[in-house]
């Protein structure tokens, strides 16, 4: 029978600081020195690219100021030239250093999330797989995968190396030009991180709307392709056509909005920088007309400026990609605190099996509280023997195959193996001692002979060619070009 399932309730949404907490183990993971060495030197490299690029206004600068001389210093200029090639060059160098070093973290933070959210998913009872379409699920776990990469490269080298150059731009323009040029600097660069940051949250919701659409296309379109058997039977190719088409048009409208919201933003960030930039360079001008600064510290205001601003107006779409990032993260750790329903007991022993009697003693269950399936159910299954249960769909019979198999657990009454309640022993231990062919047999895209060996991983391939004689197909097999080697189209049932 179709099974049904009581609604699974969603694990609480976390805020950001909390998604933080759980991403940060995975960038500094425990017991791993190798992996935090390479953090370090990565962010090593960080700091002296960043040192790197702070020298070059100033080599910049003595050019200038050289050329300006009437008698210039001609060797010293090409010296500075020279010296602002090699900056810029050595910072691209200390750039993809770092990216070298670090990459490996990366990786390895986006593998390890990864393998425990599918491990958690088989973990997962039946009710959850029954409820979540297949599209929906894949489609969190990769943009999840996706954003670690992204998170981890934005946070330490980007937030981070801005900080610190606004820091030592700060500490320039104070010693240098008075703590005037400073007080603007700050108040300008607050009021475009606040700035910022009020539109990328309006934004945010916005683009959480299109994330939900576009995970309901993918889900529809999955759902319908997995299911292009049924949609022929019945003649809705275009039904289904014009499903897709709504699920897409939402997104598409959805994206439109966030899209257009990104002019204001730009507008604004740009209004800010631009207005900076010529408020501090009409300062050095005026200061450089009453003698007090030279035409090289004009050109040092305007290379720090410009310097300091262009990872500024990167900072919109690091936000942004953050925000996104952080939303897209909060949805695989949902995956993760996603309660299992389906549990060992603490105590729980390894089933033993002697004789194999099976028994349901006045067992109670339902899918859902109001709507009972089994009602003081008793049943015994001698060992040894064959037993048929017939019945109308929805009488039950799946229900039973699935309690035995402890899929879900009993409202009411035990089921025992052998005298032993299975909610006492592992689930591990039960579904290994049970066999089963199903009424639709689903195929894995692998080979022939990795399918039928797939209930018994240890199968040698005697056994399953064993197997294949028992079943009749061994002829069939044999008679394929590739043999027990020969792939299935699938997943795809028979």
């Amino acid at each position: 029978m179709p099974a049904e399932s009581a609604p699974l309730q969603d694990p609480k949404p976390l805020n950001s600081g909390a998604v933080f907490r759980r991403f940060l183990p995975y960038l500094w993971p425990a017991g791993e020195a190798g992996l935090k060495s390479r953090v370090i030197g990565a962010f090593a490299l960080v700091i002296c690219a960043k040192a790197v690029i702070l020298l070059m206004p100033f080599a910049y600068k003595a050019v200038i100021d050289n050329m300006d001389e009437a008698d210039p210093a001609v060797m010293l200029a090409i010296a500075m030239v020279v010296a602002y090639a090699g900056a810029r060059f050595g910072g691209v160098v200390f750039d993809n250093l770092r990216n070298v070093i670090f990459e490996r973290v990366g990786q390895t933070a986006a593998r390890r999330l990864t393998e425990n959210v599918f491990a958690h998913l088989h973990r997962l009872g039946l009710a959850f797989h029954l409820e979540r379409k297949t599209g929906g699920v894949t489609k969190v776990i990769e943009r999840g995968t996706k954003s670690i990469d992204t998170m981890l490269y934005f946070l330490l080298f980007n937030i981070a190396p801005t900080a610190l150059e606004l820091l030592a731009v700060c500490l320039i323009f104070f010693f240098k030009f008075g703590p005037g040029l400073v007080a603007v600097t700050l108040g300008v660069i607050a009021l475009y991180i606040t700035f910022t940051r009020l539109v990328t949250l309006w934004r945010t919701k916005l683009r959480r709307d299109m994330v939900d659409l576009d995970t309901t296309a993918y889900s529809h379109a999955v759902d319908s392709l997995l299911n292009f058997e049924t949609v022929k039977y019945f003649n809705a190719e275009d039904r289904e056509a014009r499903r897709f088409n709504r699920a897409v048009t939402g997104w598409a409208n959805a994206a439109v909005k966030s899209e257009n919201s990104l002019a204001l933003l730009n507008i604004g960030q740009s209004l800010l920088t631009n207005g900076m930039m010529a408020g501090a360079m009409g300062y050095t001008v005026w200061g450089w007309s009453t003698g007090l600064f030279t035409v090289g510290d004009v050109v040092l205001v305007n290379t720090l400026l410009m310097q300091l601003f262009r990872p500024l107006d990167f900072l919109g779409t690091v936000y942004r990609t953050i925000q996104q990032g952080l939303i897209d993260m909060e949805a695989m750790f949902g995956l993760l605190d996603t309660p299992a329903g389906i549990v060992d007991a603490e105590d729980a022993a390894g089933l033993a099996v002697a004789r194999g009697e099976v028994r349901f003693e006045h067992v109670r269950f339902g899918y859902a509280p109001d709507r009972p399936i089994l009602k003081d159910f008793d049943l015994i299954v001698p060992p040894g023997t064959k037993l048929a249960i017939v019945g109308p769909s929805g009488a039950g019979k799946s229900t039973i195959a699935r309690l035995l198999f402890r899929f879900y657990d009993v409202t009411g009454g035990r089921i025992l193996i052998d005298g032993q309640d299975i909610a006492a022993v592992t689930q591990q231990s039960l579904r290994a001692a049970i066999g089963i062919v199903p009424q639709d047999t689903v195929l894995f895209n692998d080979t022939i002979g990795y399918n039928i060996a797939y209930g018994r991983e240890d199968a040698t391939e005697t056994e399953i060619r064993a197997a294949a004689k028992g079943a009749a197909i061994d002829r069939f097999v044999k008679s394929l070009p590739e043999g027990y080697e020969t792939r299935s189209r699938s997943p795809a049932r028979c």
